[in-house]
């Protein structure tokens, strides 16, 4: 079986099939060679990637005094999975079942800002994701932090991060500064490895018959985020290696063609 999946990935079936499964296989394994696995990557080709990369590692690594050091961004498309059936559930010897398919009862935007200092986030949801929603989220957070302190804030790219609007509303509260991350390296604001876990520990196996289920579903697990889980960002990764990383990629992209 395994020489049969491995011919099926080679190319060159003729090939393979004249020096034959095993004989294939050994070829690989004699180079180290991986057919059936793919790496996926991406190159980030901003023209600004090592000063942005220093920018914001620095803000992690080193936060600046009597200031707050925030991660935004919005996780879209959110949705409300009903279940054709109502679920079972699980007793000794059975696990919960539910019904393979499900009704969408709507989608829901999240916008979070989490606070690197203690790991905390402020939460909002919106049916849109435009640079008003992002406006009216910053609104509430600017509330939420106490007056005296700066704000830093750490956004990727999206476009309603950089409109016009929000450009005027950052002059009208100076007490703020956007820093941006590189182009394609959304993986660089920290609130991103957030969004994973409602969706792994509160949603995946919820059944919520409304948009207001879900919201508040998701509501609850930031409320017990905040208030038994939250810890300071820890942010490991040497500005230096990334950069040196990303030239690595620039040269294996090139002479790879």
């Amino acid at each position: 079986k395994v020489g049969n999946f491995t011919l099926a990935l080679l190319g060159n079936f003729t090939l393979a099939l004249t020096i034959g499964a095993s004989t294939a296989h050994g070829i690989l394994a004699a180079h180290r060679l991986a057919p059936h696995r793919v790496r996926q990557f991406k190159v980030s080709t901003d023209p600004e990637f090592t000063r942005k990369t220093y920018d914001v590692t620095g803000l992690y690594m080193d936060p600046p005094d009597h200031a707050v050091v925030l991660s935004i961004d919005e996780k879209t498309q959110i949705q409300a999975l009903g279940r054709t059936q109502k679920a079972l559930p699980m007793k000794p010897g059975r696990p919960a079942t539910m019904t393979h398919d499900y009704k969408r009862n709507g989608t829901t935007t999240l916008f979070a800002a989490m606070n690197i200092l203690d790991g905390t986030v402020i939460g909002s949801h919106s049916d849109r994701h435009r640079h008003q929603e992002f406006i009216a989220f910053l609104e509430q957070v600017d509330k939420a932090v106490p007056a005296g302190r700066d704000i830093h804030a750490i956004v990727d790219n999206y476009s309603a991060h950089k409109h016009s609007a929000v450009a005027e509303w950052l002059k009208d509260h100076p007490r703020w500064t956007l820093h941006f991350t590189p182009a394609s390296c959304s993986w660089t604001d920290a609130v991103e490895g957030f969004f994973g876990k409602p969706a792994n520990r509160r949603l995946r196996r919820g059944v919520h018959d409304s948009l207001e289920d879900l919201k508040a579903a998701i509501e609850e697990f930031i409320a017990l985020h905040n208030g038994k889980e939250a810890k300071p960002f820890k942010w490991t990764a040497s500005p230096d290696r990334l950069v040196a990383a990303r030239q690595r990629g620039f040269q294996m992209t090139r002479t790879s063609h």
